[in-house]
C-alpha cells in the first residue's frame, strides 16, 4: 500500500505521485515516513529527499520548508527543491562562485545581507554535492 507524496516549492509542483517511503531531512534529524504513518507537522532543514517507489529511488534538493503527514499523504511545502536530475550543473558553480565572493566583499554588510548571501551558498553547495554525490548513484 502507497503513500501519496507532494513536493510543492513556491512556484510549481516538484513532485507528485504514490511511493513506497519518503525520506526528509527534518530539523531533529532524517525521517523516513512509510504509509500509515502517525501524523506529523515538521520543519525541514536544507538537505535531500529521497523517494522510493518500488525499486526505483529519486532524489530530490531542498532548502527548508514544512513537510505534513497525515496517515496516507505526504506534502512538503518547500522553500526551494528541485529533482537532482534537473539540477544545471554550471548554473550552480556560478551561483557558488557569485555568493562567494558577494560574501567576501560583503564585510560591513547588514546582518540580513549577509544571512541572505549565506544561504545562497548553502544552496548552491547543496545542489553540486546532490549532483556530484546522486547523479554518479544512478549511473553505477
Amino acid at each position: 500500500m502507497p503513500i501519496h507524496c507532494e513536493i510543492v516549492s513556491q512556484d510549481r509542483i516538484v513532485f507528485q505521485g504514490d511511493v513506497d517511503i519518503v525520506v526528509v531531512p527534518g530539523v531533529e534529524g532524517v525521517m523516513g515516513i512509510l504509509p500509515n504513518h502517525s501524523p506529523l507537522l515538521s520543519t525541514l532543514q536544507y538537505g535531500i529527499i529521497t523517494i522510493r517507489q518500488k525499486n526505483q529511488e529519486e532524489y530530490f534538493t531542498v532548502a527548508g520548508g514544512v513537510v505534513e503527514v497525515t496517515g496516507s499523504q505526504v506534502t512538503i511545502l518547500a522553500n526551494a527543491a528541485e529533482n537532482v536530475d534537473e539540477i544545471n550543473i554550471q548554473r550552480a558553480e556560478d551561483a557558488r562562485q557569485r555568493a562567494e565572493s558577494s560574501l567576501k566583499e560583503a564585510g560591513a554588510a547588514k546582518p540580513e545581507d549577509q544571512a541572505a548571501l549565506q544561504l545562497a551558498l548553502k544552496r548552491s553547495t547543496l545542489r553540486i554535492a546532490a549532483v556530484q554525490r546522486f547523479r554518479q548513484r544512478r549511473t553505477r
